[in-house]
């Protein structure tokens, strides 16, 4: 009776292991509840084979299952660490490669939006230098132009009528119309000061005579050789002189403000 009853037990406790996996697969558990399955059934597969083997006289086959139970136990619990340490260096790599090219494409645009707003600038700068030095040069061609306009309005000497006496109001007024528009007033500061607008004006010092104090006043003669009585020749004379020496009136204000001769 006892091998039917070892038999009749070892067939129960096979069936409940079977019965448990079959609940444990249904239900799906979690990963850790099947490695305990596995161990559990191991255990239990082991307790089975051993019950026959203590009956059937062969201790070699308890000794193979507890092999059997610690290589399941092992296995089971070793197969999944490295699958889910590997995804996890995966995930990471690709994470930090992305994080990567992003800078790296950040960078790309900063710069090349650095280099477009250099290369405006450069060209706004070089269209506003363009703009001024075309202003400028308008505006030196209108000043020649005025220049031009005025020496071909000027008179010469010789077109007006000699007087026996001019006020110091004529003598302006030929000046005026002798002398450039934009020279003028260059003119009238070095007789203001020389003369006074005197025609007749003489330096007991010097000799120096008439409206520019030409020293000797006969120098005048080459404009006229009314050069003492008529105000037209000294204005002629005067306007040469100055052109010749300084460029032009202006020339030789400037020059008579800083030496008070000229």
């Amino acid at each position: 009776m006892t091998p039917y009853v070892g038999d009749q037990r070892q067939g129960h406790d096979f069936a409940r292991v079977v019965t448990c996996a079959g609940v444990l697969e249904g239900n799906r558990v979690s990963r850790i509840s099947v490695r305990g399955f596995a161990v559990a059934s191991a255990t239990a597969v082991t307790t089975v084979g051993a019950v026959v083997g203590v009956a059937s006289g062969n201790a070699a086959q308890a000794t193979s299952d507890d092999n059997f139970e610690a290589t399941a136990a092992d296995a089971t619990l070793l197969a999944d660490i490295p699958a889910g340490s590997q995804a996890q260096v995966q995930v990471s790599s690709l994470s930090e490669q992305a994080d990567v090219q992003a800078a790296a494409a950040d960078s790309a645009a900063k710069k090349s939006a650095e280099e477009s707003a250099r290369l405006r600038a450069a060209k706004d700068a070089e269209a506003k230098k363009e703009a001024a030095d075309k202003a400028a040069k308008a505006e030196q061609e209108r000043k020649e132009a005025e220049e031009r306009a005025s020496r071909d309005s000027v008179r010469d000497a010789s077109t007006f009528s000699a007087q026996g006496s001019y006020t110091i109001a004529e003598v302006k007024a030929i000046a005026r119309q002798m002398i450039p528009a934009s020279q003028f007033q260059c003119f009238s500061n070095i007789v203001d000061h020389e003369s006074g607008w005197n025609y007749r004006a003489t330096n007991p010092s010097s000799g120096a005579y008439g409206l520019v104090q030409a020293l000797p006043g006969y120098k005048m003669q080459s404009a006229g050789a009314d050069w003492q009585t008529n105000p037209a020749t000294q204005i002629k004379w005067g306007l040469s002189y100055m052109d010749g020496r300084y460029g032009s009136p202006c020339g030789a204000w400037q020059f008579w403000q800083a030496n008070r001769w000229y």
